[in-house]
Formats: C-alpha cells, sequence, structure tokens
C-alpha cells in the first residue's frame, strides 16, 4: 500500500511539475472552465437575488387582500365598502389611531432608466397612512413623508438608485397631476423599494378611478391569519382571495425564475460541452507529451492505476483552478450588482440585487470538479492502457 501511495505521489507531482512547459494548453482549458462557471453563477444570482427581494418582502402576519380569483394586483379590483370590512374584520392589528389596514391602488408610470435614458414600467402605488405601519420595516432615508391631499411621492431606494428624476425635490407629470418627490424610503431590501408612493386619495382622481386594487394588512399575530381568512370568505358581501405576504410574493417571483432557468438550461450545456472537449484537448495533449516518460515509469515497475489518477489529479488540478477564479469573479463582480427586471404578473420594473451565495459557489465548484473529472478520465485510460513498447516509440 505505503509503495502504491508512493508511485501515485511521484508519477502526479512529474505530471504537475510539467504543467509550466504545457502552459498554452493548460491556460486555455482552466479558462474555458473559468467562463463557464462565472456564467452560470452570474445568471443564476439573477433568479436569487430576485427570489431574495420578494423573499424579504413577505411577512407572515400581514396578509393581502385581492378580488376573487385574482393571482396579482393588476388584475384585481376592491371597492370601497368591501376595504371597509376587511379593515373591521377579526385578527387584524390596531393602533390608537385605528386598524392597520391600507387600502391601495396600482398604477403604472413611465420614469427613464439611468442605464440607458429608455422609459421602463415602474408602479405607482397610491396607499391610506396606515400602510407605513403595516410595512414594519419602512423608515425613510431622506426627506419627509408625502403629506395627505397633496400631490407629493416618496421613492424607494431602488427605484431612486435604477430611475432617473427620482431625487428629493424634483418634479414629474403623471396622469393629470404634476408630483413632487418629497423623500426616498427603505423596507429592508423587499419589493416595495421598487415603487413609488402617494396619497391614494390624490391618485385616484389623478387616473379617474373611484375603488381601490388590493387591501394590506396586519394581523395580530401569523396564527390569526385563519380566522381572518374564514371570516372574509364566509362574508356574504365579499367576493376575495385572501394571501399571506410571502405566499403572494413566491408565486410573484416564479415567471422570473422559470425563465432564468430555462436560459441556463439553454446556454450552459453548451459551454459545458466546450469547456470539456478544451480539458478533453489539454489532457490528451499532456498525456502524448509525456507519453515516453509515462511509458519509462511504467518500465520500471510503476502501475497503470498510479498513472491514471496522476492524469486526474492534473485534470481536477486544473479545473479547480479555473473554477475557483470563474467563481471569485462572479463573486466580486455580480454580488450586490443593482438591477431591475420585468415583473411579469405586474408588468412593471422590479429593482432588486444579485446574490451570489454560499450554494451558488459550492455549486459551481461542484461542476468545476464534474467537467476535470470526465475531461481527464478518457486520457487517463489512454495512458494507463497505451503499451509501453508503442509508447516510447511516439516521440
Amino acid at each position: 500500500m505505503g509503495n502504491w501511495l508512493s508511485q501515485i505521489a511521484t508519477v502526479t507531482w512529474l505530471g504537475l511539475r510539467t504543467l509550466g512547459q504545457r502552459r498554452g494548453a493548460s491556460t486555455a482549458a482552466a479558462f474555458g472552465i473559468m467562463v463557464v462557471v462565472a456564467v452560470a453563477i452570474a445568471i443564476l444570482s439573477i433568479a436569487e437575488g430576485f427570489r431574495q427581494t420578494m423573499r424579504s418582502t413577505g411577512d407572515p402576519a400581514t396578509v393581502i387582500v385581492l378580488r376573487g380569483g385574482s393571482d396579482s394586483e393588476m388584475t384585481s379590483g376592491v371597492n370601497r365598502d368591501a376595504a371597509r370590512i376587511i379593515s373591521d374584520a377579526p385578527g387584524v392589528l390596531r393602533a390608537p389611531e385605528g386598524p392597520l389596514s391600507s387600502a391601495e391602488l396600482f398604477v403604472i408610470v413611465d420614469v427613464p432608466k439611468r442605464s440607458t435614458g429608455t422609459d421602463a414600467n415602474v408602479p405607482l402605488r397610491g396607499v391610506q397612512p396606515a400602510a407605513f405601519a403595516v410595512r414594519k420595516n419602512f423608515h425613510l432615508l431622506d426627506g419627509r413623508r408625502f403629506e395627505p391631499g397633496k400631490n407629493e411621492v416618496i421613492v424607494g431606494n431602488g427605484a431612486a438608485q435604477e430611475f432617473a428624476g427620482l431625487e428629493v425635490g424634483h418634479k414629474l407629470r403623471w396622469g393629470e397631476n404634476e408630483w413632487t418627490v418629497v423623500g426616498i424610503f427603505t423596507d429592508g431590501g423587499s419589493l416595495s423599494e421598487s415603487e413609488i408612493w402617494c396619497d391614494v386619495g390624490v391618485l385616484q382622481p389623478a387616473y379617474r378611478r373611484n375603488a381601490y386594487q388590493s387591501v394590506h394588512t396586519r394581523l395580530d399575530s401569523a396564527a390569526a391569519f385563519n380566522g381572518f381568512k374564514d371570516a372574509l370568505t364566509a362574508d356574504p358581501r365579499l367576493d376575495v382571495s385572501v394571501y399571506r405576504e410571502p405566499d403572494y410574493y413566491a408565486g410573484q417571483s416564479e415567471g422570473l425564475t422559470t425563465m432564468v432557468h430555462g436560459l441556463l438550461w439553454l446556454i450552459c450545456p453548451l459551454m459545458l460541452a466546450g469547456a470539456i472537449f478544451g480539458a478533453l484537448n489539454t489532457m490528451f495533449s499532456s498525456v502524448a507529451t509525456r507519453s515516453r516518460e509515462i511509458a519509462t515509469l511504467r518500465a520500471l515497475g510503476f502501475g497503470s492505476g498510479p498513472v491514471v489518477i496522476s492524469v486526474l489529479t492534473e485534470s481536477l488540478f486544473l479545473a479547480a483552478l479555473g473554477g475557483g477564479a470563474g467563481a471569485a469573479f462572479a463573486y466580486y463582480v455580480f454580488n450586490g450588482f443593482r438591477a431591475a427586471t420585468m415583473n411579469w404578473q405586474s408588468f412593471s420594473q422590479v429593482s432588486f440585487a444579485f446574490a451570489v451565495t454560499p450554494r451558488l459557489l459550492l455549486l459551481g465548484f461542484a461542476a468545476t470538479l464534474g467537467m476535470g473529472l470526465i475531461g481527464g478520465l478518457f486520457p487517463a485510460m489512454r495512458a494507463a492502457n497505451l503499451p509501453v513498447a508503442t509508447a516510447l516509440r511516439e516521440l
């Protein structure tokens, strides 16, 4: 056993020591693997960042009430009487100023992107005063809240970073009104940070609406959800669908997540095949270059097993170098990179940050080792099975 391990160490060291003599092919193989890993992690980080944004929006003690059968605010409608009944339902958390329930209107406005200058769809949400307490992580970063009854808006931090003209003091025209930006807010990195908020009582006449689209309500506790839902769905005056926030926003993220995974399955197999063929070419070249050396070692009594392990180790080493570089590149370039994408449920832009998580890094590195193993397996078998006499005549 000790002699076998000694043979493995000797043959492996000889292979790794000669990598410098084959730096061109070795670098090309490592670079190909690096590109595959970096691209795969970058693509997956889009879906992961979007999913994290949606998850951070959800609070089990907060519910969203929509019209019966609706799965998004864009297709929903709630009249004033229904909104009042919902706010008075059992289980709603109450403050001295009243129930923590906000009937809201959701419209789309055009705002130019900072990166391109082209107009994009951005949500303009009309809210009631209770909205600030319903979203428990809400706080201002700059300026102040809008005053009820005035054409004033506050802007989510994500929207302020991604879109132009949303700085405090700027004026914009949407609908029949001119609006003034009076504040920038954050909500813990949630979906709300992609939105612009104003007084729903001002937004309704500006867009000639006399109803709402949703009611956002904070409950006494997450355990109060079933009682609250049962009370609303059993009320003959109402036709509503009731969602916990995490469930609602998880559904909103499905469209983009499915699209990103589809893109990954379309692009990555081609790049993966290219990287594996690159590794195969490199390792076959390595075996061909070292065929006399390997044959000499085998003639001296070295077994075929150490030769196979030596070639596989060299292939895995190159793959680990390329994969590690690709993972590091993806993390330092893409992690936290802010972007905006279309939320296909609301047909509006959502600002979010790419998220290169430890899980994605481990997944990328595991794929790297798989590429190295496949790329080195056949050359290793050739090196081990090549007749000694033939190998000594190859060079």
